[in-house]
């Protein structure tokens, strides 16, 4: 499998895991109100990890760059600017990123 362009998001750590976790299945679920269920479901991968307060997001498809620019305008809105770093990267691996 070919790499694919991938948002990774790293919070600091006063910023509680739930929280992050609990704003990311909202742009999800905001994604499926612009694209259906469906779509979303086939192309939306993403990816937690509570202990690193990082997540990642495939930014591969319109469904991918929706989830990103929702969950970075939900995270600055009630985290601030300062809160988190946002940075691109690649993965080739279906297994490193999973929905």
């Amino acid at each position: 499998m070919s790499s694919r362009e991938v948002q990774s998001y790293t919070f600091e750590r006063l910023v509680p895991a739930k929280e992050i976790r609990g704003t990311l299945l909202l742009a999800v679920l905001a994604a499926e109100g612009l694209h259906g269920q469906s779509r979303v479901r086939l192309d939306a991968a993403y990816r937690f990890d509570a202990e690193r307060h990082a997540c990642l997001i495939d930014a591969g498809s319109d469904v991918g760059r929706d989830i990103c620019r929702i969950f970075t305008g939900f995270a600055i809105r009630e985290y601030g600017e300062s809160a988190f770093k946002v940075g691109r990267s690649s993965i080739g691996k279906a297994e490193e990123l999973q929905a």
